[in-house]
């Protein structure tokens, strides 16, 4: 008696056999583990029309991908939208449901891997990588239909089975590694903060030699002062909500880190050679960070209510009477937690909170909540 799973393959084959209509790609044929794949060109305008999800409301056990994040999409669309000349998108891979035929040019070398690769229009595109680039393709094209000509490459695997898959889109994802964030920022053209930023490692004699452009955390014994990825969230906080050009908001971030080293002289010690970067490190906290962060914070406020450096410069001053020691006691639980720095969001902002204190700044309400929580003893 024929099974259910039997019976509906049959339907498809007959389904398919009857249509008579294909797609067809160029292609190039390859071998992995024994079995063929193909490597293509696909128009944009095709993505959204031929390759499927796994269904959302199934169990993670029957489906071969994750569930697809929408809060993600946004940002993915309007990444193509706004660098319509320049974006970047990586191959999409996908099992295939259904028969391939590849007919090659030729029956020798490169002719022999390079063809046509037809595949019935009802076969039954599953992506094994690259869901969320498809669905963001999908919300461009939305916006801007003329995207349709262009093309991304697509790698097509015979599909053999839900194991199958699901063993595909964990071997795809298992060596994945994201770069660290400072070597983003390093490498980011796009974002104004990170030209910012890495113009101040360039031209600033705080920062020149002294930031670790690769790595977002530095080891016990690095001679560097800072990561790039901490600076960058540091401008990022001072910079935030101010309307200026780069140029502009350049010179400013400079002169505000400036303001800042005069007040913490061991960064200058360090540049003296009068203090190893490795004790520095060990002994204060000011060049995590936390500290560029929550510096950036507080630097923010003041610029908000005056961007006369003669105002501002002079409240910053008071940053010398704070102690910066690891040893002070009052940086537990606020930018050390057991022993060691913590960066988490609430860290931060206690952190901000206690130089607001120093600054006599006043805390926001989202400050001041935070704050009773840790005074409480439920932080």
């Amino acid at each position: 008696m024929q099974t259910e799973a039997a019976s509906k393959a049959a339907g498809r084959a007959v389904s398919r056999a009857s249509t008579g209509f294909e797609y067809t790609f160029p292609a190039i044929r390859g071998v992995q583990a024994g079995r063929e794949f193909y490597a293509s060109m696909c128009p944009l305008r095709l993505i959204p029309k031929i390759f499927l999800f796994d269904e959302d409301d199934l169990s993670a056990e029957l489906r071969a991908q994750r569930v697809l994040n929408k809060g993600r999409l946004p940002a993915l669309a309007r990444y193509i939208l706004d660098n319509p000349d320049d974006y970047v998108f990586s191959a999409l891979t996908a099992s295939v449901d259904g028969d391939m035929v590849f007919e090659s040019l030729g029956s020798e070398g490169a002719a022999h891997r390079s063809g046509q690769l037809r595949i019935p229009m009802d076969a039954r595109f599953l992506i094994n990588d690259g869901q969320h680039r498809r669905a963001a393709i999908e919300l461009a094209l939305k916006e801007n239909p003329d995207l349709g000509d262009e093309t991304i490459a697509v790698v097509f695997f015979h599909d053999a089975g839900l194991a199958r898959s699901q063993q595909m889109f964990a071997d795809l994802n298992r060596h994945a590694v994201r770069p660290a964030r400072s070597i983003g920022v390093l490498y980011d053209h796009r974002d104004a903060n990170a030209q910012i930023t890495r113009a101040l490692t360039e031209r600033s004699a705080i920062f020149k030699g002294f930031v670790e452009m690769e790595k977002s955390t530095l080891s016990a014994r690095s001679r560097k002062l800072f990561t790039l990825s901490a600076l960058y969230f540091g401008n990022q906080s001072l910079l935030q909500g101010l309307d200026l050009k780069q140029d502009k908001a350049t010179t400013l971030a400079q002169s505000f880190w400036e303001t800042v080293d005069a007040a913490l002289p061991e960064w200058a010690m360090v540049r003296n050679k009068e203090l190893s970067a490795q004790e520095m490190r060990r002994d204060f906290i000011h060049s995590h960070g936390i500290a560029l962060h929550a510096l950036g914070r507080i630097g923010n406020s003041i610029l908000r209510e005056s961007t006369k450096p003669v105002t501002w410069q002079k409240r910053l001053a008071t940053l010398k009477d704070v102690d910066w020691t690891r040893s002070n006691s009052d940086w537990e639980g606020r930018a050390i937690v057991g022993g060691r720095v913590s960066k988490s969001h609430q860290n931060v902002t206690l952190t901000v909170n206690y130089l607001r204190k120093h600054l006599g700044l006043e805390l926001s309400p989202e400050e001041q909540r935070v704050e009773d929580a840790y005074l409480r003893g439920e932080a």
